[in-house]
């Protein structure tokens, strides 16, 4: 798993990713399928997550349960990745929601760190790190060390889309970190998008201006 990128391909992933991509769809409609892509990829990402074997007792019988070994942290990089945080907790209510706030400076392409709130307990726990899209890589990158600083050890970068330039440039620094995505689109362009990626997820989950 280490170090690898897992294309998560589904055909209700690709249909929903169809209608995100087109640049008719409107914000609700947006919203709605970046939940349901989510919630979709939940399963596959965490499908090598360790579980521990517990008692339970049915109204018949005592039998062997599992429950994670590990806890679960899921954070977002602000702040497109709020956007997959509902549906990711439509199947792990119970998990920790850390927030990393980042901007891209677009002059310098590069990110710009204005907040980091955690839970205490990231080194103990599965760490998912999300964001819409992969890009240039950096600030996924950023979020990830600043993870590590503050204990975290186990991590899975999980976005929709990303381009061989991002992976190259998240694998550089952390070459350890497993990259879920649901398509790895062609390039970028001389804006530093995804080509023909969806357009800023940002923008288009929260209405404000486009591209």
């Amino acid at each position: 798993m280490k170090g690898e990128v897992t294309t998560i391909d589904h055909p209700l992933i690709r249909v929903k990713l169809t209608q995100m991509r087109d640049a008719a769809t409107t914000s609700q409609e947006f919203r709605a399928r970046l939940a349901e892509v989510a919630t979709l990829m939940v399963y596959e990402v965490t499908r090598t997550l360790e579980t521990e074997v517990i008692p339970v007792q049915t109204p018949l019988a005592l039998c062997d349960g599992a429950l994670l070994k590990k806890p679960l942290v899921v954070a977002p990089i602000l702040r497109a990745g709020l956007g997959m945080v509902e549906g990711i907790l439509c199947l792990l209510p119970d998990v920790s929601v850390a927030h990393i706030g980042m901007y891209r400076n677009e002059e310098t392409r590069r990110p710009e760190s204005y907040y980091f709130k955690a839970p205490p307990n990231l080194g103990e726990a599965e760490v998912l790190l999300v964001d819409p899209m992969l890009a240039t890589g950096w600030s996924a990158t950023a979020a990830i060390t600043q993870l590590k600083e503050r204990g975290a050890r186990s991590i899975r970068f999980v976005c929709l889309v990303t381009c061989p330039a991002g992976i190259a440039q998240l694998h550089s620094v952390h070459p350890e970190v497993p990259i879920y995505t649901a398509s790895v689109d062609s390039h970028l362009d001389e804006r530093a998008y995804i080509v023909p990626g969806l357009g800023d997820a940002g923008d288009r989950y929260f209405g404000t201006s486009p591209i």
